[in-house]
């Protein structure tokens, strides 16, 4: 389980819910962010060891461009998880850069996923392509 988890999320209510699960799961820090603005200033204070994104926030329709900008860091960027109503309105090579949740789900469902170990690279990509089922 990660140990610090940035939550960019402008819906209130599941902002705290997944907050809340992410604490019971061992979550020493979980911040916050309903904006883009305040997700990249979290972003230059502390990078997180997983970022949980919705795409689609208040001040933009383009969350991804948040996403790019982690995988910019290098190797060891963030993990990235999406969360969106409208996981189709994701370009394929945007979620490629991490796994996506489609709302509404169950905040067990996020836990379950950050415990999973993360896919990384072309490598892991032709793997799992390659894997039967």
């Amino acid at each position: 389980m990660p140990e610090h988890v940035l939550v960019v999320e402008d819906e209130a209510i599941l902002g705290v819910m997944l907050e809340d699960a992410l604490e019971a799961a061992g979550v020493k820090q979980v911040e916050i962010c309903s904006t883009t603005d305040t997700a990249l200033e979290a972003l230059r204070r502390k990078q997180p060891d997983a970022i949980v994104l919705d795409v689609h926030l208040a001040d933009r329709d383009d969350g991804w461009a948040i996403a790019e900008l982690v995988r910019a860091l290098g190797p060891d960027s963030p993990r990235i998880i999406f969360s969106t109503g409208q996981p189709k309105d994701i370009p394929e090579h945007i979620a490629e850069m991490g796994s996506v949740l489609e709302k509404p789900y169950d905040p067990a469902v996020l836990v379950d996923v950050l415990c999973q170990p993360e896919k990384r690279g072309m490598i892991s990509r032709l793997r799992g392509a390659l894997r039967p089922g």
